[in-house]
């Protein structure tokens, strides 16, 4: 068995609940991955975060939402765990010229306005440029496709941080 998620089974809730909200801050997800436990294997992890993460609704998708800096943004960020592994995880962005940066943030801000939420996107391996053609073409949908798609995105996220968590 891992040794991270073995250490994990056995840790008391706080330091528990912890971990899962450093892979997702939707807090209804990380206290029921945590009453969950024990887990007997990585596999059974993650296939029991999907599992989780499709009984989450509308508010459950939001507050994980909320935890994510905005793509393409170079302003300073929270530290912890979930910011470092954001920072890695947009880490195109760093290298990506100001036109492209500029209109991220133009893009980001007409997102947020027309859906109420932070652009969500599975950003690993992906470039500012591919991002941006992302959100271009996720401007285009309605609210209820794009909550849809964007929770898609965070199920994702969840999955590519429970696999940093578990080597870290």
């Amino acid at each position: 068995m891992n040794t991270i998620l073995a250490a994990w089974n056995e840790a008391d809730k706080p330091t528990a609940m912890s971990a899962m909200v450093a892979c997702c801050t939707a807090r209804r997800w990380a206290q029921a991955m945590v009453a969950l436990r024990p887990f007997s294997s990585v596999e059974s992890l993650s296939l029991t975060a999907d599992e989780v993460w499709s009984t989450m609704e509308e508010p459950d998708w939001m507050e994980a939402f909320a935890g994510h800096p905005r793509i393409g943004e170079r302003k300073g960020t929270p530290e912890g765990t979930s910011a470092a592994w954001s920072r890695q995880e947009q880490f195109s962005t760093a290298e990506a010229p100001q036109h492209i940066l500029t209109e991220l943030a133009e893009k980001n801000a007409l997102y947020e306005q027309r859906f109420g939420f932070t652009y969500i996107v599975f950003a690993t391996g992906k470039s500012a440029e591919e991002m941006l053609a992302i959100l271009r073409r996720r401007l285009g949908n309605d609210r209820q496709q794009e909550m849809r798609e964007a929770a898609e995105q965070q199920r994702r996220i969840i999955q590519i941080r429970l696999g940093k968590w578990l080597v870290e």
